[in-house]
């Protein structure tokens, strides 16, 4: 098995192909999941990321007339299917690890039982509101910044654990991958504010970044660009997403805070069906993979959100 970084670097010119995946529902089994992932192996993708997803809330009315908090996790076992993914395909997984949601004991928790399983790429993010709230909380004794998870995952490689009675522990050995946002994080107050944000999180000890999903590759050119210039060295990974409907259009910007390009908007709007929609997306898709080749990427990242087809017919006609 091998990092991240270790595979960005073996690529002999071509870019690596990876994708992420999402755990199924609760109460829902593994093996749709897996049978998903089956048909992109002839793709030998080297690294899988499995999303983390925290707690939401409902909100029950009492009958004093005030309301509890109930906590419910609808898609658990992103441990598990990691270990899975690791064991039956023989393919690095890389889990999210989350800010939101989790102290800094229960953060050390999951990165040793990581650790024992012999997994060695995680990806630290902050994470999202906790539904139905719209601002985002740290749990008590919990991060509220990225940069804060990074440091604590670099303090454990470095054999740095929480409390003196854990200094035995060995030292972990991750490799740890964050977030950006071509387009800036929607919290941000412009673009030269999200690249300090992502400095930081480099210099917490991030070893690679992943972008969200864009749509207009030159948002992606215009980026990495300004990173550079702003002395960001580690590679800088795309992120894509094949658009697979017409309600896609609206529902992509409004969930992820991005833009679609005008023409591919009004060409999607065109389409008579899904089906047209579908096609028209993998075509738009196929055209941007060749040409963040063409500008030298180190990979191309999909976000399948579990499904293949979209995925496997842009993948073939680009690796």
């Amino acid at each position: 098995m091998a990092k991240v970084t270790e595979h960005l670097s073996n690529t002999q010119g071509k870019p690596v192909f990876s994708i992420e995946i999402i755990p199924p529902v609760k109460g829902s089994n593994i093996d749709d999941l897996l049978k998903s992932i089956e048909p992109m192996m002839e793709l030998k993708p080297p690294f899988i990321d499995v999303t983390f997803h925290r707690e939401e809330y409902i909100l029950k009315n009492l009958p004093d007339g005030g309301s509890k908090e109930i906590k419910i996790r609808k898609r658990p076992g992103t441990v598990g299917i990691c270990a899975s993914i690791l064991h039956k395909f023989n393919i690095d997984p890389v889990p999210h690890v989350l800010c939101g949601g989790f102290t800094k004991e229960e953060t050390e928790d999951l990165l040793i039982d990581l650790n024992y399983l012999g997994i060695e790429n995680v990806l630290a993010l902050r994470g999202d509101y906790a539904r139905p709230y719209n601002s985002f909380k740290a749990k008590k004794d919990g991060h509220f910044y990225a940069n804060e998870l990074v440091g604590q995952i670099n303090d454990m490689n470095n054999g740095k654990y929480l409390h003196e009675e854990a200094e035995y522990l060995n030292a972990s050995n991750f490799c740890i991958g964050v977030a950006a946002y071509p387009e800036k994080h929607f919290e941000a107050p412009d673009l030269d504010q999200d690249i300090e944000n992502l400095k930081r999180k480099i210099a917490a000890g991030a070893d690679y970044v992943v972008t969200q999903m864009f749509f207009d590759n030159q948002k992606y050119f215009d980026f990495v660009n300004r990173c550079r210039a702003e002395g960001i060295t580690i590679p800088i990974i795309p992120g894509l997403k094949v658009l697979a409907t017409k309600k896609q259009l609206d529902v992509l910007p409004k969930l992820f805070y991005l833009d679609m390009p005008e023409a591919f908007r009004k060409e999607v709007m065109a389409c008579e069906n899904d089906k047209h929609a579908k096609q028209l997306g993998i075509e738009w898709c196929v055209q941007q993979c060749r040409e963040l080749i063409d500008f030298g990427v180190p990979a191309l990242h999909f976000y399948t959100m579990s499904k293949s087809d979209t995925t496997l017919a842009v993948a073939r006609q680009v690796f």
